[in-house]
């Protein structure tokens, strides 16, 4: 198999100097490939090649969420870091003016080379798995590996976990195909980029399993199932050798629920989680609704402008707080919600900038997820709610960091829709089990109340504004079932139109 049609096909020029420095990379393309092919070969039997083909992707998954985390560590110091830390007042055009100019830049990509890697990249990786037996194309996997990687390290208001996912599932679903798997195990192979993806993003191979349950298979399949853990183990695995097996966040000592008289806060925050949550996702498909019916401008303007947008509230929480977590890498001042060390004033003014800043970089037609606005959201929320617990109450101020951590799982079950997984990945993430039951309240009070709320979950609202409409989403909304089917091969068309 030629490298050069392949690296054609997904869009790059073969200028001579071009071709001198991809060299080095097309012989070792051309090796992998040439393993590959060698490989399936030697499996014969589909079910053999597809046990094989797992674990390989579970590798190989772990090795490029890695490459494309660390990616948007180099791109955030070499952009937003800088534009953060210019000389004198020039800091805060250049706030601004980063996260737009990235906009531009990505917005240009999205229209003209790989339109499919807009968004989160968990309702493409759905569309993916329900209408084309799981395909998700080179182009895609490696737009939004560039593209996202980019546009985080401008100084977008987004996450890198769902884009993770979307990354992962186009490189199991790229081995499916030279495996020569048939389309079922095509589909499953993308389940297993899935769990792969979220087990590198968190580090959390539990919760990667659950969310790929609760996210995209919907029931329990034993095949399915074992490819799923065995993928997120070794992308797991991966991740560990080669970032660490510390915890995503850093505390100095497990939370435990000390006062039982606490759980009259833990089921506010639940009711208030659920409210952020409508909010923001109300706010989000309101606004994106408004940028695709705006025609002043190109649609490759688009991003930039919500770019601009988001640097303003940047500078607004720098010149406030003194404090970078709406642009940039956001973990660093959420750790500091998690550990009590931050005033309810910060929180509050936090979690409105960041919902604000979020929206206006997804609706806008940006690259990125929104799991990491929402843990920075619940946080806030959380620990501002602790506040209230320990002047009322007169509890330690290590209920704060208890609050917040209850808080990011309790606002992520009410915009994601997964109250498995909000409860797992925190754990996960902070190595700490002793909130159960706060958890449990907080995050089934979220997830109910959002869910009555607003019926049709977020991914599902996304997708049917561009007018594809999966079967179990029509029926969650209370549309005929049936009315699904048939519009179903009108979907897959305007999908694979999508993502040409």
């Amino acid at each position: 198999m030629r490298v050069a049609p392949i690296l054609k096909s997904i869009g790059f020029s073969f200028f001579p100097e071009v071709r001198r420095k991809l060299k080095y990379w097309q012989g070792i393309t051309g090796a992998w490939l040439g393993f590959l092919t060698w490989l399936s070969r030697r499996l014969p039997n589909e079910q053999q090649r597809l046990l094989a083909f797992t674990v390989l992707a579970g590798g190989i998954c772990g090795l490029v969420a890695v490459a494309f985390h660390l990616s948007i560590g180099w791109m955030e110091r070499l952009l937003i870091n800088q534009a953060n830390a210019a000389a004198g007042h020039s800091w805060i055009f250049w706030t601004i003016l980063t996260p737009g100019l990235g906009g531009l830049v990505v917005g240009l990509g999205l229209t003209y080379w790989a339109p499919a890697a807009a968004g989160s990249g968990i309702p493409q990786v759905k569309v993916a798995y329900t209408l084309r037996s799981g395909l998700v194309s080179a182009r895609e996997t490696i737009g939004k590996f560039v593209l996202c990687a980019l546009q985080l390290g401008s100084g977008a208001s987004l996450g890198l976990e769902g884009p993770t996912v979307q990354i992962c599932a186009g490189t199991s679903s790229m081995l499916a195909r030279a495996a020569r798997l048939g389309p079922l195990y095509q589909q499953r192979m993308t389940s297993v980029g899935m769990a792969a993806g979220i087990a590198a993003a968190f580090n959390a191979p539990i919760a990667a399993v659950t969310f790929t349950l609760e996210e995209l298979i919907g029931d329990l399949d034993q095949t399915m199932l074992s490819g799923v853990i065995v993928a997120a183990a070794l992308a797991a695995v991966v991740e560990h050798s080669i970032l660490g097996t510390n915890p995503v966040f850093h505390v100095s000592r497990p939370y435990v629920l000390t006062n039982s008289s606490s759980l009259i806060w833990y089921a506010l925050l639940g009711v208030l989680a659920a409210i952020v949550s409508v909010t923001f996702t109300d706010s989000l498909l309101w606004l994106r609704a408004q940028f695709k019916t705006f025609k002043a401008m190109p649609r490759w303007v688009h991003p930039a402008i919500g770019g601009l947008a988001t640097g303003t509230l940047a500078v607004v929480g720098l010149e406030l707080f003194h404090l970078n977590g709406i642009a940039g890498d956001p973990y660093k001042t959420l750790e500091l919600a998690i550990t009590g060390a931050m005033p309810v004033g910060f929180m509050i003014g936090f979690c409105v900038l960041k919902l604000a800043a979020t929206v206006c970089s997804y609706s806008s037609g940006g690259s990125g997820g929104i799991f990491a606005p929402a843990l920075f959201m619940g946080a806030m929320l959380g620990g501002s709610v602790g506040y209230l617990d320990v002047i009322v109450f007169h509890h330690t101020s290590d209920a704060i960091g208890a609050f917040a951590v209850v808080g990011m799982g309790a606002v992520f079950a009410g915009i994601v829709r997964a109250p498995m997984t909000s409860v797992l990945i925190v754990f996960e993430m902070t190595q700490g089990y002793g909130l159960i039951l706060p958890l449990m309240i907080a995050n089934m009070s979220a997830f109910a109340l959002a869910r009555h709320w607003r019926k049709v979950p977020v991914y599902e609202a996304l997708l049917a504004q561009d007018g594809i409409h999966l079967p179990h989403a029509i029926k969650l909304a209370g549309a005929d079932p049936v009315a699904s089917q048939a519009s179903r091969g009108m979907d897959a068309v305007q999908t694979e139109d999508a993502t040409s």
